[in-house]
């Protein structure tokens, strides 16, 4: 097996943060846009469409935030663990919604933070295994300090995304790495971090990401 590609730090954090920003800019941009819209309104129903807008967006862009602070960020202290319970309010804010359900099946536990942000960045790839929608189930392999994850991912024409398997093993050498790659790549840095690897594939007619 080939060895993982090798990320200057300063070309991580860059391409992190140019993923955070991608994540952030279309709630912010439609607050700017129902912000317009409402100075330009002339009548009771454009004010509440836009007052609606403005509304869903800050609510969308506050979601994302908190999402990424745990999954991308410090979040605290660097060795400091991260309760299970705020891992699943930051994930149901920014993933559950009309067409996707979660079900968590971990237990409220204190658990070291790479693990929790392992786990969040799972998530994301299962989210994109199911474009159209559907239900993500996570459940716990073993306990405690060793407790690991597995997320199955099932809706209509659930699929493994063409290179997330290579991303999540580190790439190919020669491989270029941008900001739409760089999740799941970070997705297999945090795991060897943690001693583990990340696999995906079809389960039945749904997908499985997980940790071991």
């Amino acid at each position: 097996m080939s060895q993982p590609i090798e990320l200057h730090a300063l070309d991580l954090a860059a391409l992190l943060c140019s993923r955070v920003c991608h994540d952030l800019i279309s709630p912010v941009g439609a607050i700017a846009n129902g912000l317009e819209v409402l100075d330009d309104a002339k009548d009771a129903e454009t004010r509440t469409f836009a007052l609606d807008l403005i509304k869903k967006s800050a609510h969308q862009g506050s979601a994302r935030l908190q999402f990424c602070r745990i999954a991308f960020g410090a979040a605290g202290s660097p060795t400091s663990p991260v309760d299970l319970g705020e891992a699943e309010k930051v994930a149901r804010g920014l993933l559950e919604h009309e067409k996707t359900k979660l079900t968590w099946g971990l237990p409220r536990e204190m658990v070291a933070k790479n693990r929790v942000k392992l786990l969040l960045n799972m998530l994301l790839i299962a989210t994109q295994t199911i474009p159209r929608g559907g239900n993500l189930t996570v459940e716990a392999i073993g306990a405690g300090d060793a407790m690991t994850f597995r997320i199955v991912a099932a809706g209509l024409n659930a699929r493994v995304p063409q290179a997330i398997a290579g991303l999540l093993a580190g790439g190919s050498p020669g491989e270029s790495i941008d900001a739409h790659a760089i999740q799941p790549f970070y997705t297999g840095l945090l795991a060897r971090s943690c001693g583990l690897a990340v696999t995906i594939g079809m389960d039945g007619d749904a997908v499985a990401v997980s940790a071991q």
